[in-house]
């Protein structure tokens, strides 16, 4: 084990940053406070492996590459749609050289390795996570529609564009036709609406 892990720390200080940095573009939907970076990152972990496990790919390198997919995030925020049209987008794998320099080297290389794999939009686990993304994004509209913001409607749609593969669709396709309650209805033993 290395010696010194200071720098792993400062990271780890660093990531728990994500825990208030604000989804922006929410704001454009007016909602008030909005979830934070780390409540999507982690809702799209448990996406990723469920897509992954449906596709055929590793659950556990889908959702290793989601819970790590916005870490760039700590240093440059979280950029919206809008705002990327005139703010020079920051690359994310440049962002993480800087974001692991001094840690020991097989666990700088090992974070490197995954934002590379995931900015690549290759390999099957990638595919899965960037729907995972999309996914938890129309999902967060739908509770957000369904706690009066209308205007979440264009997150669902825009969302739901995007994603790729069957499972990611067949599943959005569902989330659609459910109300965000349902499983409390269930576990209760009352009928659905």
């Amino acid at each position: 084990m290395p010696d010194d892990l200071s720098s792993v720390a400062n990271f780890l200080f660093e990531a728990g940053t994500l825990k208030q940095t604000k989804r922006t573009g929410w704001w454009m939907a007016g909602v008030r406070d909005p979830e934070s970076v780390a409540e999507h990152s982690w809702r799209t972990a448990l996406l990723a492996s469920i897509i992954a496990k449906l596709e055929g790919a590793d659950p556990a390198r889908a959702a290793y590459l989601a819970t790590w997919h916005d870490i760039a995030e700590t240093r440059t925020g979280d950029v919206n749609y809008v705002g990327r049209k005139y703010a020079t987008s920051a690359d994310p794998e440049a962002v993480t050289a800087d974001q692991v320099v001094g840690m020991p080297e097989i666990l700088a290389s090992a974070v490197q390795e995954l934002i590379a794999e995931y900015e690549a939009k290759e390999s099957p686990e990638a595919i899965c996570a960037r729907d995972a993304d999309k996914l938890e994004c129309l999902i967060q509209g739908i509770e957000y529609r369904a706690q009066g913001y209308a205007n979440a409607q264009r997150w669902i749609d825009n969302s739901r564009g995007r994603l790729t593969t069957k499972t990611a669709h067949e599943l959005a396709d569902t989330m659609l036709a459910t109300d965000s309650l349902d499983w409390l209805r269930a576990a209760l033993g009352e009928q659905p609406n």
